[in-house]
């Protein structure tokens, strides 16, 4: 098995990144990348993991499987080189788009594909719905994570929601204070 760093150099070195919208058929390899991002011990080698604040799964095949047949809802998969690298779901609310299950492999995180799927994103919503607002829910807790949104234009918003506890497919807390803030973007505006 290629250890981290050759892993990284190998997906790097293939080409640029291909956006297209996932189908039935990625449903597994999304799932997968999801759940690698977020929970777990292979989370950890990259910062984006909820491992000390939820345990269980993150998504599932149902899940997923949903989000990419759902009316008004895409699903980005993100490859280099033929490899799936990124994921991230797009649903039309309105005039707002809601950007979710966002992962990036945690072998290659902070390689700027967060950065670049990000940006992908709304200027997808911006050309094909006319989105003039991208909207998230962020874990309060996940500071840091907040943190990097709010470097590429994102505002806190304290429009908080519970964490929806009981419901396993969201995964088993590890804390009682969980909840979700809504972070809101108005697209075609730069941050400063």
């Amino acid at each position: 098995m290629e250890n981290v760093e050759e892993t990284r150099e190998n997906v790097e070195e293939t080409g640029e990144l291909a956006f297209r919208v996932a189908a039935g058929e990625d449903v597994d390899a999304l799932v997968a990348l999801l759940e690698s991002a977020y929970r777990g011990e292979s989370s950890r080698a990259g910062w984006t993991t909820e491992a000390d604040l939820l345990g269980g799964q993150r998504t599932d095949p149902e899940g997923v499987g949903a989000v990419v047949t759902a009316p008004g809802s895409i699903m980005l998969a993100v490859e280099r080189g033929g490899t799936l690298v990124a994921c991230c779901q797009l649903e039309r609310r309105g005039d707002a788009a809601y950007f979710g299950m966002f992962a990036v492999r945690p072998e290659l995180q902070g390689a700027g594909l967060g950065k670049a799927v990000l940006a992908e994103a709304e200027r997808t919503v911006a050309a094909e719905w006319g989105s003039g607002e991208m909207q998230m829910t962020v874990i309060r807790q996940r500071e840091d994570l907040i943190a990097w949104y709010e470097r590429r234009g994102y505002s806190r918003t304290g429009e908080i929601t519970p964490f929806p506890y009981g419901d396993e497919r969201y995964g088993i807390p590890q804390r009682a204070d969980l909840a979700f803030e809504l972070l809101v973007k108005k697209l075609g505006v730069q941050p400063s």
